[in-house]
């Protein structure tokens, strides 16, 4: 445990160190390559402007990333009960995976006609398909010897589902969820990038392209330091959930120290 949290401190220390050196003999502007003091500083003395952006930001995510599951779970639920369905739709969910995002952004932005939800389509767009690919792979991984005991049974199709499929799907189900988590940032920050939207309920995305624009750059490396480590928070949140869920039964979790 303890080298699983110093090691990594340990070698970020050593590259914040390391670029606050070059920076400092090199003597490279801060328009250029601001030092990792001068982004520590714009980002307190800027924490006004930031703190509701990465909200903004953060909002997004967490709703693009609740849709998600929902609409992901469900259907690899409806998948694993109709192998029908499954082969009628899957190939459009495997679409709209493999369709970049700054292509379609733009289409989603002008057909919502509304910027809260363009910028939510377009972040649950990219985080959906690793729940939903991952979750229909649990429910078809359960062990054969078992499906066998529940029809000896007499157990029904639901039934089995519940007490069954799902359980056994739960592993796999939250490999796709920490996945999704940093997705969902991802194309939380990309639509921004697209709509650039401005004024008040500006995301992080933007104050990077005000940044940019201004040659405000201690202020953009700010706004990237702000969602890297939201990405962190988020996946660092979504393996403890992992943990807690399986820590007692799964053998992926079983006497694993966080």
């Amino acid at each position: 445990m303890s080298a699983r949290f110093i090691a990594p401190v340990i070698m970020g220390l050593l590259m914040l160190a390391l670029w606050e050196g070059v920076v400092r003999v090199a003597e490279i502007p801060p328009y250029i390559l601001p030092s990792p003091l001068v982004v520590a500083r714009t980002l307190v003395a800027d924490w006004g402007m930031l703190a509701p952006a990465l909200w903004v930001t953060l909002k997004i995510t967490l709703e693009a990333l609740a849709a998600a599951v929902v609409v992901g779970v469900l259907l690899a639920v409806l998948f694993s009960l109709s192998r029908w369905v499954e082969l009628s739709l899957f190939p459009y969910a495997i679409i709209l995976q493999v369709t970049p995002i700054v292509a379609i952004a733009p289409l989603i932005i002008a057909w919502a006609n509304d910027v809260d939800l363009s910028l939510l389509i377009c972040a649950w767009l990219v985080a959906f398909f690793p729940i939903l690919s991952n979750t229909i792979l649990g429910l078809r991984s359960v062990d054969h010897n078992l499906l066998a005991l529940f029809e000896l049974y007499g157990a029904g199709r639901w039934r089995t589902l519940v007490h069954l499929r799902l359980p056994a799907a739960l592993p796999y189900f939250l490999g796709g969820l920490r996945i999704s988590g940093g997705l969902a940032l991802i194309g939380a920050v990309v639509a921004e990038f697209v709509a650039g939207t401005g004024g008040n309920a500006s995301g992080l995305a933007y104050r990077i392209l005000e940044a940019g624009y201004q040659l405000r750059i201690p202020r953009m490396f700010a706004a990237l330091v702000l969602i890297s480590v939201a990405g962190i928070a988020i996946y660092l949140l979504l393996s403890l959930l992992s943990h807690l869920l399986l820590r007692r039964w799964h053998e992926s979790a079983i006497g694993e120290d966080l």
